[in-house]
């Protein structure tokens, strides 16, 4: 065989289908886009299961001085104990930073572009370290857990601060005000 003989069996590569392609491309953008529905409306579907859950309690007028104040995130909350039990009624699902600030009163968490919510202090019930809340999973000991009662309802509220050593003056200093608090009560 010669050369020109090899050459003129050769095939030339095949067309791209533009036709099929743009077919899987367009059936993959409305798969992403209904998942994403999906995704949506069981988050709705969670808030209105959480209906009966008040609303949050407002900041008071008189908040007190501050014994403590941090900046980080806001992990989301979840019913006590069970933390990939989320709750989302009422902006506690959304994650965003957050300022806490410790007072005499309660705790008040302010969230720029998230609902702003205020524990007080007869509501705390406790805090600890762990490693994760709602789908975050951090390294052992890089959360605050606040434990707080809203209505009938226990809820566990993560946070994590900018700076991560500041986590056990936080849990030393809730835990002392819970134990003084609900003596007072007594």
């Amino acid at each position: 065989m010669t050369l020109f003989e090899l050459a003129a069996e050769q095939k030339s590569a095949e067309v791209t289908d533009w036709a099929a392609r743009l077919g899987w491309v367009a059936g993959l953008l409305l798969f992403v886009a209904l998942v994403y529905w999906l995704m949506r409306q069981g988050w709705k579907w969670r808030g209105s299961l959480q209906s009966d859950l008040p609303e949050l309690p407002g900041m008071p007028e008189t908040p007190g001085t501050a014994k403590l104040t941090m900046a980080g995130r806001y992990h989301g909350s979840t019913t006590a104990g069970q933390w990939l039990d989320r709750i989302v009624a009422h902006g506690l699902g959304t994650r965003s930073r957050a300022e806490l600030t410790l007072t005499d009163a309660g705790l008040e968490v302010v969230r720029p572009g998230a609902t702003d919510f205020f524990v007080p202090a007869g509501q705390l019930r406790g805090a600890r370290l762990d490693k994760g809340i709602a789908g975050k999973v951090l390294t052992e000991g890089g959360l605050l857990v606040v434990t707080w009662e809203h209505g009938d309802t226990l809820i566990d509220s993560g946070f994590r601060s900018d700076r991560a050593a500041e986590h056990p003056a936080w849990v030393d200093n809730l835990n002392t005000m819970i134990t003084t608090t609900e003596g007072a009560a007594r």
